[in-house]
């Protein structure tokens, strides 16, 4: 059996929502230990984000799964929304990690604590920051195949994570000094606005998602090009697109000959639907034929050159 571009799509999502889950769940455990090592507010800060990875991960590999299944009689466009479902779910999550964080930073700063074992914390944080780097490397080829809108939020997160890491060993290192102790709180104060940064950016996006956002225009403008590119179209306007998770979905009008037959305009039209087909797979390509007079067109060209 041939795989098609949509089952590789499907395997490599589920690869990076399983591989995403693992290493939230192995940060979890390795930054637990080191909080309990150290009593650092930075790294409890790093551990909460991680916590909440652990949940924003699990809920991706839910909604994409999901969003993989084909289309049904009740969802007839399919099930893609899901992934974007799961980007709000993430961005909910990030904001609310981000709000303890800062109201932990608040607390700890008047009340500053020593640390204990900071070589520990460091080489902690240190693997932490390698582990990150490789899921995000392997999640950017990920995104790079299939433009998934769950995997992205995730990776985006995920790259906040490695500024939130480096900045926990800043201030491990920096608490060593006589008037470094409000440095841990402090840095997990902005490791804490940095994630609520996280979270907005992940919403806006599910949200413009959710409300039937165009395709970018650069995606757009390729889709002009292959249907103005046939030498039998005459026009086309009343383009619409959107996506849906994996589909991008795309309607147009095209403009034919009036004297054309039928059969001849319907065989244009699936030739076109085949061509976007080609820049866009799996898409959902719907086309409808205008009959247009040729002089009626000349016309109209003449009085918009004038």
């Amino acid at each position: 059996m041939d795989i098609t571009p949509a089952d590789k799509n499907g395997r490599l999502l589920k690869s990076a929502t399983y591989a995403s889950v693992a290493t939230a769940l192995l940060l979890v455990g390795v930054k637990f230990a080191a909080w309990l090592a150290t009593g650092s507010l930075s790294i409890l800060a790093s551990l909460i984000d991680s916590l909440m990875d652990v949940m924003a991960s699990f809920i991706n590999l839910m909604a994409i799964r999901f969003s993989l299944n084909p289309a049904d009689d009740d969802h007839s466009f399919g099930h893609g929304k899901a992934e974007a479902l799961a980007g709000l779910a993430q961005a909910s999550f990030i904001a609310g990690s981000a709000l303890i964080l800062f109201m932990h930073g608040i607390e700890r700063l008047a009340s500053p604590a020593p640390l204990q074992s900071l070589g520990l914390g460091l080489g902690i944080m240190v693997f932490s920051i390698l582990a990150t780097l490789i899921l995000i490397t392997f999640q950017r080829y990920v995104i790079k195949k299939t433009n998934s809108t769950a995997i992205r939020a995730d990776s985006l997160h995920y790259a906040t994570d490695l500024l939130t890491n480096v900045f926990t060993i800043i201030a491990l290192l920096l608490t060593r000094f006589s008037w470094g102790l409000i440095m841990d709180p402090l840095f997990s104060m902005i490791i804490a606005l940095i994630i609520f940064r996280s979270a907005w950016q992940i919403g806006s996006q599910a949200v413009q998602l959710l409300m039937d956002q165009q395709l970018p225009r650069g995606q757009r403008e390729v889709i002009e090009q292959i249907v103005l590119g046939h030498q039998q179209v005459l026009g086309m306007h009343d383009l619409r697109t959107r996506q849906s998770g994996q589909i991008a979905i795309i309607q147009l009008h095209l403009d034919l000959s009036a004297t054309l037959p039928l059969v001849e305009a319907h065989s244009i039209g699936k030739d076109i639907e085949h061509l976007i087909k080609e820049s866009f797979p799996g898409a959902d390509v719907i086309i409808h034929q205008d009959p247009v007079s040729i002089s009626a067109r000349m016309v109209d060209t003449m009085d918009s050159g004038q």
